[in-house]
């Protein structure tokens, strides 16, 4: 591209702060707008962009003004009233989303996608991780922070791959042109989007007839995918597929299991996030690595110094006596899954879920499934709606969630600045704090107290 400067509108967003180092890396001016400051705006302001918190006009720098030198990238949450966007309109600019963007980045070059309802960040991180520690070598725009790596994008200019996570959200990953893609789920979301289920899932097949002559689709065993001709298809799963696992185990607080192909098998691998649900995703992030020249004992290595991702199972307190993990789930499978992994590493402890919903549609559509997921755990206690780019809905709130948990479990609701008052004097055993808001900033206050 050959813009001098860049500007984001919601610049602080997972997958638009990594195209904002992505550009710094290469030498542009960059600058942009988020609603609210937090410690990755900060960040990417240490690391050059200007980057400021009001919807004012005159707060676009200079260098951002000249429509015939400056790109402006924008995410689908900026509402079209936003000032700041409606100058860039009326004047001209080149405005793209941020999905269009990537596109045209990785495209040129051979895209490893992972696409799918739930596991694409962790599956993608993993893979950008056993990538560069085997040293085969990748690129990598990651929907979350490496804890390898303490960051959303790793760059090898010596290397063709590029891992990318494909959003189905806005239909984002409709601009990829994958090389190779795993998905890795295909449940109902996004329903504000896709209308329906059926469309959805339509979503998902026209992404999949995009993987480029003589590619890789890596599917989910049983999902209803085809790939297009010229296309190599293999499945995975826990049990099941071309690539599954098997000798699953636990000792002594850590996950071990053995990875089966049809080429080759990598026994004891120890897994670096001791979940369950971990087991999947490092089938599917092992199967593309292997595709790509990775070595079976580079991989082997690489799994077990997998740190995983900031706010995916993310551990802040882990003893005998107190166990607190943040976890983004926000969809009910999601959720149903997260928890039995917690259930299946700590067994016979008492559960405490503290659940965000996330968005006022999402929440309407689903609220009967989260509340069958939430009835897994001991406790729950239900906090407000995380609105997102979402206005409030008539009737739909927490209560909806509430009100369906099954009998038995103990439920409870507050507004987040309550929680910290209503857990103090409780006798906590197993803590998750779940959800895709604003519920991770609990995380250190209510480490402390159970530490």
């Amino acid at each position: 591209m050959d813009y001098e400067s860049v500007y984001f509108l919601g610049a602080g967003g997972i997958g638009m702060s990594a195209l904002v180092r992505y550009f710094l890396l290469h030498g542009k001016h960059v600058a942009g707008y988020d609603l609210t400051e937090t410690g990755l705006t900060r960040e990417l302001v240490a690391e050059g962009a200007e980057l400021h918190y009001r919807d004012d006009v005159e707060m676009i720098p200079d260098f951002c003004r000249d429509r015939d030198k400056t790109l402006v990238v924008v995410t689908p949450a900026i509402p079209q009233e936003h000032g700041e966007l409606r100058y860039f309109k009326s004047n001209g600019f080149r405005m793209m989303k941020r999905s269009e963007v990537l596109g045209l980045i990785v495209n040129r070059h051979q895209p490893l996608c992972v696409a799918g309802t739930h596991g694409k960040t962790t599956t993608s991180t993993l893979l950008a991780h056993i990538l560069t520690s085997s040293g085969v070598g990748c690129n990598a725009f990651l929907g979350g922070i490496s804890l390898n790596y303490d960051s959303n994008l790793l760059v090898d200019k010596d290397s063709q791959l590029y891992v990318v996570e494909a959003d189905e959200f806005d239909r984002s990953f409709l601009h990829l042109r994958p090389r190779m893609t795993v998905v890795t789920a295909m449940d109902a979301d996004h329903l504000d989007i896709y209308n329906d289920y059926e469309t959805y899932v339509a979503g998902f097949r026209d992404y999949v007839s995009l993987i480029a002559d003589g590619g890789v689709l890596i599917k989910k065993h049983g999902l209803p995918l085809t790939a297009p001709q010229g296309v190599k298809t293999y499945t995975y799963g826990v049990d099941e597929g071309d690539f599954h696992a098997d000798n699953i185990r636990a000792e002594a607080g850590e996950l071990y299991f053995d990875f089966v192909s049809p080429d080759v098998a990598i026994r004891d691998i120890r897994l670096g996030v001791p979940l369950y649900v971990n087991i999947e995703n490092s089938v599917a992030a092992i199967a593309m690595a292997l595709l790509n020249g990775a070595a079976p004992g580079a991989v082997r290595k690489a799994v077990g110094t997998f740190r995983g991702v900031r706010r995916r199972f993310d551990f802040w307190v882990k003893g005998a006596d107190h166990v607190l993990v943040s976890d983004y789930a926000h969809h009910p499978v999601e959720i149903r899954r997260s928890i039995e992994s917690v259930r299946f590493l700590f067994p016979g402890r008492k559960l405490t879920g503290v659940f965000q919903p996330h968005l006022y549609t999402r929440t309407r559509d689903f609220y009967k499934e989260f509340a069958s997921s939430l009835s897994l755990l001991d406790e729950v206690v239900l906090l407000d709606i995380y609105p997102a780019r979402e206005k409030p809905i008539e009737g739909v709130t927490s209560k909806l969630i509430f009100d369906n948990i099954a009998p038995g479990v103990c439920k409870r609701m507050c507004r987040k600045d309550e929680l910290l008052g209503l857990l103090k004097n409780e006798d906590l055993d197993v803590v998750m704090l779940i959800g895709a808001g604003n519920i991770d900033t609990l995380a250190p206050e209510l480490s402390k107290m159970m530490s």
